[in-house]
């Protein structure tokens, strides 16, 4: 611990290598709570601030996480004409829901303060992502707020390179791990889980939790350490408890209707309608009851009722499933909602699928473009660009509702990043599949893991559009309900399940492995034992559901859509690239407009040509084999006439940027007086090289490629001596 003159407190520990670090009392003192967070050159400051004024119109936390990255912190200046920060990208999104989730819980639900945290980046350093850092701040700074917080909990990521575990790994490191995972617990457990690995085991998938779990205690103590000097009284504030006399009258009012509706209705819209019945029903015999007694004049009964009746239902549902294996729908606990796939159902995209998996419908359409279309970020790292995009959209009509379709929500994000992630390593490298892919998952249906009925759709869209993946990808999602020593753990949950259950468990995979991950644990003390089963479960429920899958489309189509770019590639000298970009790329702007076609030439040579007609491409290619092919004395060549000097020849271009002399006496066998009788400039002629002179100099000729001229033929007469004259 060190203290410095303005009374700020730090504690660090050396955290695998490198230096880790919270401090307090120096930044951002207005805040409730504000902690520094350092990890070598980076550093994260968060805030952590509540209202005054308690809200007690609503019946939900009222939490805002937001995560910014300076550019500055990068030494950057960020892009755009007002070359500043604007609203959050994706990735300060991401990042921000990775504080969200598992700090959430660990604030008493009864907090009715406006609270919000803020985590802003300004110090990166290249090698280190600072997301973690801003989820271990955000639980420090509450730590040593007023703010009430059952902490501590921190996060950090975890990777496998050379079969060995790897806390924090740096960026280049991730590129060869087997796995990304982002890890946030308690001391006594795993409260979130997300990221990605490459086909990993369910027991590689434990290992890296329990090696986790060791480095999130180092950090749990570091936390401790510094709230032991720092800290601040916790605010008092009042629990939402309901009138004992209230919640009996309801739950007496409709018990024994909710045990025959949760036994007998089985859709998610009859759910909903017999709900809106029971609160109403209950609504009114609350208010028959209490409305004029003393106390309950301002009352809000409408809020209190919604809730009394959600906990009496929560609760006979936990009852059904616990004591007789039972689920709202019918089914079993490890039971999978019927499945239906189809494919090719949209003619004019390149890829599509319909995944439905009971009241859940996911369709999906796959996009193939060209290196134009990547997607480019640019950040506080390094500008890196990316072939592969996965986009999920969540329309209201999903559940039946309205809303504004007002841009894409934080939540949209989220899903479709996970999606994407466990797709991604699935996806064929760029000198196999040179395409740009953009898959796109609609929403249609929404009853329970529309997020992993994307991975399937958007697997069997991909094998549609032709796209040589290398295995197919399905996802599952698992539910927990835990009383005291009994458990039910619950395969492909239901929205309902999920939102009075304990856990969801988003497991994607191949048959061979673990490929993406989401968890979100709302209770303590869950033990690796009930992990290892629910993995196991939801390995079991993945292995069926590719079964359907590969039913509907067991590989990739050996072509792609006719309505799909099409690609020819070449390979040309590293020394004549420069030559075929051309002056401010002027020459392989040419080509391309000239044959309709895009033109990418990569460091090594590799020339790429896309366009929508085969013929066009090998048009392009062969002007570019042209351009950079080395003329060789006996090629002949077609070429264009440049110029014409009357009493030398003609200059004829044979190649592109390449001229040459057609000198007068190999126009033609026969003597010329004028060239313009027999030539003209713009003209087409064959010729051939004859000569490169030593100072590189070209000369041509067409009279090598004419037939020579027929002999002519005639009888000549001797000619004899003349006869002596006679001597008289």
């Amino acid at each position: 611990m060190e203290e410095n003159s303005r009374s700020s407190v730090v504690v660090k520990i050396d955290f695998d290598g490198r230096e880790y670090s919270l401090e307090a009392g120096k930044f951002a003192k207005f805040a409730n709570g504000a902690v520094m967070v350092k990890y070598d050159d980076t550093m994260v400051l968060v805030t952590a601030v509540a209202s005054e004024n308690e809200r007690t119109d609503i019946d939900f936390l009222p939490l805002q996480v937001e995560y910014r990255e300076k550019s500055s912190s990068a030494g950057k200046i960020p892009g755009g004409f007002f070359k500043r920060e604007g609203k959050p990208t994706d990735r300060e999104i991401l990042a921000a829901r990775l504080i969200d989730r598992p700090i959430r819980p660990m604030i008493p639900k009864s907090w009715r303060y406006e609270t919000q945290i803020i985590a802003t980046v300004f110090s990166s350093q290249p090698d280190i992502d600072p997301d973690t850092l801003g989820m271990v701040g955000a639980s420090a700074a509450l730590m040593i707020s007023d703010i009430p917080f059952n902490g501590p909990i921190s996060e950090v990521r975890v990777g496998k390179i050379n079969g060995q575990f790897k806390v924090n790994p740096t960026l280049d490191e991730l590129k060869i791990s087997d796995m990304d995972l982002t890890v946030a617990g308690s001391d006594t457990s795993i409260v979130m889980v997300e990221g990605e690995a490459k086909e990993i085991s369910e027991d590689d998938f434990l290992l890296a939790l329990q090696f986790a779990h060791e480095k999130i205690r180092q950090l749990n103590a570091l936390q401790r350490e510094l709230a032991q000097l720092i800290s601040k009284p916790k605010r008092p504030y009042l629990e939402i408890q309901y009138p004992e006399e209230l919640v009996n009258l309801i739950e007496n009012t409709i018990k024994e209707d909710i045990e025959n509706y949760i036994h007998t209705v089985t859709s998610k819209q009859e759910r909903k309608e017999w709900r809106n019945q029971f609160v109403q029903k209950a609504l009114e015999t609350a208010v028959q009851n209490f409305g004029e007694r003393e106390g309950y004049a301002e009352f809000n009964f409408e809020m209190a009722v919604a809730n009394i009746v959600n906990e009496i239902e929560k609760k006979a549902m936990r009852r059904m499933i616990l004591e007789e294996g039972r689920r709202f729908d019918g089914r079993g606990l490890k039971d999978i909602r019927p499945l239906h796939c189809e494919v090719g159902l949209l003619p004019r995209t390149h890829g599509s699928a319909l995944f439905v998996r009971g009241e859940t419908q996911a369709l999906c359409t796959t996009t193939l473009g060209t290196k134009e279309d990547e997607q480019i970020f640019d950040g506080i790292f390094p500008v890196y660009t990316s072939r592969f995009m996965l986009h999920y959209n969540f329309p209201p009509y999903c559940t039946g509702e309205v809303g504004k379709l007002t841009g894409v929500s934080r939540r949209e994000i989220g899903h479709g990043n996970l999606a994407e992630r466990a797709l991604k390593n699935m996806i064929p490298e760029q000198d196999v599949f040179p395409y740009t892919i953009r898959v796109v998952s609609d929403i249609l249906e929404s009853n329970g893991s529309s997020s992993m009925a994307t991975v399937c759709a958007g697997s069997l869209s991909l094998f549609d559009a032709g796209v040589p993946m290398k295995k197919a990808v399905a996802g599952i999602a698992m539910g927990l309900i835990k009383e005291g020593d009994k458990v039910a753990i619950l395969t492909d949950i239901l929205g309902d399940e999920d939102h009075l259950g304990d856990m969801d468990f988003k497991v994607a995979g191949t048959a061979d492995g673990i490929t993406a991950c989401q968890m979100d644990i709302k209770i303590e003390g869950l033990s690796i034992d009930i992990m290892k089963m629910a993995l196991e479960q939801a390995r079991q429920a993945r292995l069926y559901i590719l079964d359907v899958m590969n039913a509907t489309i067991s590989k990739p189509r050996d072509d792609i859509s006719p309505y799909a770019p099409r690609f020819t590639s070449i390979k040309i000298p590293t020394d004549m690239i420069g030559l075929v970009i051309g002056p401010g790329g002027e020459t392989i702007r040419s080509i391309a407009k000239e044959t309709n076609t895009s033109i990418y030439i990569e460091e090594d040579g590799t020339v790429q040509i896309a366009s929508s007609c085969k013929e066009d491409n090998l048009k392009a290619a062969q002007m570019i084999e042209s351009l950079v092919r080395k003329p060789e004395v006996g090629d002949v060549y077609k070429g264009e006439v440049k110029e014409i000097r009357e009493g030398l020849g003609a200059i004829v271009e044979f190649l592109p940027k390449k001229t040459g002399l057609l000198h007068i006496s190999h126009i033609d066998h026969k003597k010329i007086n004028k060239i313009s009788d027999i030539l003209a400039v713009g003209d087409k002629i064959d010729v051939m090289l004859i000569e490169i002179t030593a100072d590189g100099k070209y000369k041509l000729s067409r009279k090598a490629l004419l037939p020579k001229p027929a002999q002519a033929t005639y009888t000549r007469t001797p000619n004899y001596p003349p006869n002596p004259r006679p001597r008289p």
